[in-house]
């Protein structure tokens, strides 16, 4: 068990020693495991220099200079001295942890008798095993998993950094980022690591994968794990798609083997609203734009025949011609702006970027357009018909979405209720699309808690509860019952109305 003091060597008070050593000793100690001096490193601890003695700097102590230089003599003599294999370094990182970056088998089994939990883990939320895999340790890393290291465990990362989505990566994801194949291959085939586990962004080990240089190791890794099932629809930063990192790698036997899967969504646009294809005209890449194409890409996703004008490719811009683009493709004006005050940037974004349309409605499922969660697929911007809507999210076949399509279809003259513009059906979703309000009503008393009246009737209460009040009498003569009467259901806009 760890104490406060072995976790910060500032706080930790040197222990008393028969008086000959000084804290020089203790710092030469240091010095002579780093340079693996092991005969001063025996005539320190007989002086009686303390064995657990960390720099303030970084926390560094014998036993991590020994294990960090592979030195398995010194690692058991400083053991034998009473070297504590749990201290932890500023960051953490405890010598067991170290040495499942250094991997050599013979120190972790020094060290694990010693150690409490082989799944330790410093403040970042590396394991031993997880630092294994990253450094590519094969051996180390068979014998952490036959010693109870956990493989899909998620990295655990400090507060303010899981704030912003930061950590809950497994070890298969870093060595997919690390390119070390082999790694990849006994974590899938050996230990059975979950393939498509995600971190706390949303991404899996194809997206890490992607993010390694060596086209070559980046082609077989992804090879690994299609034939493990890996899912193909994930996004990375800036809501990239393995496809859309392909292109960038300008690397056409990834993109032709993303291409070959099932499920591939080639015209799915990044957070700017660009398609594979787009980035790939945009960056002069005539075999992957031609290879998008015969696959079936949409041409619509910009103006492509300027853009490849532009880089002087005629012979690209006669296909692309030859293939549905247009010459008169116009974005969407800078000068538009919209009726809502409340998420009016979120809309002029979602009105600029290029995004396929679901039948008559441009929505993009991502935080920046999200208005609210539900209890089934959340409510986010969009436009129908040019409208400005809210979509509520349902799975395709959902009962109580269903009941609502048919709730509003039948109630579209009661002005009480929130207006119904349709909905469309894809890819197993169903997306019901409502007039878009500003507020609720359970925002706006928040808002207005304990504003007084001032002697005078609260005409907007009154307004709240008649509109409430003549949008269930209606229901009710519509042979429909609403059963979640809140103050987050009421929307309000111009006026109250009724969700």
């Amino acid at each position: 068990m760890e104490t406060k003091n072995r976790n910060n060597p500032q706080e930790r008070p040197t222990p008393s020693t028969n008086g000959r050593a000084s804290v020089e000793d203790n710092h030469l100690l240091l010095k002579a495991t780093k340079n693996e001096d092991i005969e001063l490193v025996r005539q320190l601890l007989k002086k009686g220099a303390d064995v657990n003695f960390q720099d303030e700097e970084f926390g560094w102590s014998p036993l991590h200079n020994a294990v960090q230089s592979d030195n398995e003599d010194m690692v058991d003599l400083l053991l034998n001295h009473g070297a504590e294999p749990c201290l932890r370094k500023r960051n953490g990182a405890t010598p067991f942890i170290v040495a499942g970056i250094a991997g050599n088998v013979k120190v972790l089994k020094l060290l694990l008798p010693r150690v409490a939990d082989v799944n330790e883990c410093d403040v970042h939320g590396f394991t031993a095993f997880v630092e294994a895999s990253v450094y590519g340790r094969v051996e180390a890393l068979r014998f952490l998993y036959k010693n109870g290291a956990k493989v899909n465990l998620r990295r655990k990362a400090k507060q303010d950094q899981e704030k912003i989505r930061k950590g809950g990566a497994t070890a298969l994801m870093h060595a997919a980022e690390e390119g070390h194949v082999d790694v990849v291959r006994i974590l899938l085939h050996e230990m059975g690591a979950d393939v498509n586990a995600r971190d706390n962004m949303g991404r899996n080990a194809l997206t890490y994968a992607l993010l390694n240089s060596d086209g070559e190791k980046v082609k077989a890794i992804t090879r690994l794990l299609l034939d493990c099932k890996v899912d193909v629809s994930v996004r990375g930063e800036g809501r990239k798609t393995p496809l859309i990192l392909a292109v960038e790698k300008k690397n056409v036997g990834l993109v032709q083997m993303l291409l070959e899967q099932k499920h591939i969504e080639m015209n799915d646009t990044d957070i700017e609203g660009k398609t594979a294809l787009h980035l790939a005209v945009e960056l002069k890449l005539g075999e992957i734009a031609k290879l998008l194409c015969h696959k079936g890409a949409r041409t619509d996703c910009g103006d492509l025949l300027a853009i490849a004008r532009r880089n002087y490719d005629r012979d690209l811009a006669k296909f692309l011609w030859q293939h549905g683009a247009v010459e008169d493709f116009h974005p969407p004006a800078q000068d538009w702006k919209p009726q809502s005050s409340r998420w009016g940037e979120a809309l002029k974004h979602l009105h600029r970027i290029y995004r396929p349309m679901i039948g008559k409605l441009k929505i993009f499922i991502e935080e920046e357009y999200k208005i609210a969660d539900t209890s089934e697929g959340g409510i986010y911007l969009g436009f129908y018909e040019d409208q400005e809507v809210a979509v509520k999210l349902f799975y395709e076949g959902s009962t109580h979405g269903q009941n609502e399509v048919s709730l509003l279809q039948s109630n579209r003259t009661n002005s009480n209720v929130v207006t119904f513009y349709g909905s469309e059906n894809y890819r197993g979703s169903l997306y019901v699309c409502l007039g878009l309000c500003e507020h609720t009503l359970e925002e706006h008393l928040a808002d207005h808690r304990g504003e007084a009246v001032q002697n005078k009737e609260d005409e907007f209460a009154r307004n709240v509860l008649s509109s409430l009040f003549k949008a269930v009498e209606e229901l009710h003569l519509s042979g429909y019952t609403h059963q979640d009467l809140q103050p987050q259901n009421v929307l309000i806009g111009k006026s109250p109305v009724f969700s």
